[in-house]
């Protein structure tokens, strides 16, 4: 079984994911650290975000050892891989390990922004995770200030405005719900909510499957 989980930053989709694969006993990809790494790799060696050559050969040489780098979670790395995961090149260098990934025996879930539209289409479950932006720019803020980070909601909440329109404006692969997949909202919902009706979706699309 192949779960695909996408939406915008903050939705809540990673930590969905997460737990689906955990309660479902499917190995687990975060698929935008593959696009942190890429962004935090070229920052590293102080080359132009916006080189989309740069950048594809990047992608395509990085050290995937490194996916286990606290730091990608970090919020600036979110911010560098929204920047390089516009170039199709980018994008067309991480689709063959994203795909096999996917492709292991048994399933496996993997959560970001292009999962169900690009990277797996014809995944058995696909859900799309949203909320609203005043409250993921919420959710974010907190999440920093309890990291000991010293953070403006308005700031956090024009980032998140921001990527949302790069996100979604990209030529390769925007951001999209796919037509087939289940819309879980999570604006009024709290994790425990938001799991359980994720797990929802799954079993009624399993209790349809042959």
């Amino acid at each position: 079984m192949i779960i695909a989980i996408d939406g915008p930053a903050a939705a809540g989709k990673g930590t969905l994911a997460h737990r689906l694969a955990a309660h479902y006993g499917l190995p687990y990809l975060d698929t935008g650290l593959l696009y942190r790494l890429v962004g935090k790799t070229m920052a590293e060696q102080k080359l132009d975000l916006d080189n989309a050559l740069v950048a594809g050969k990047i992608a395509a040489t990085i050290d995937l050892a490194r996916l286990t780098d606290p730091s990608l979670r970090g919020h600036d790395a979110g911010e560098l891989a929204s920047q390089v995961a516009i170039h199709p090149v980018v994008r067309d260098a991480l689709m063959a390990f994203q795909r096999a990934f996917a492709a292991r025996s048994g399933g496996a879930v993997l959560d970001g922004r292009d999962i169900g539209t690009a990277v797996v289409p014809r995944a058995d479950v696909k859900i799309y995770v949203t909320a609203s932006p005043e409250v993921r720019a919420r959710r974010r803020t907190d999440e920093l200030t309890a990291k000991g980070r010293a953070v403006e909601f308005e700031r956090i909440l024009s980032e998140i405005r921001r990527r949302d329109t790069r996100d979604a404006g990209r030529l390769a692969a925007p951001l999209a719900q796919a037509a087939d997949a289940h819309l879980l909202d999570t604006t009024d919902m709290a994790i425990e909510t938001a799991f359980r009706a994720a797990v929802d979706i799954v079993e009624r699309v399993r209790a349809k499957s042959p």
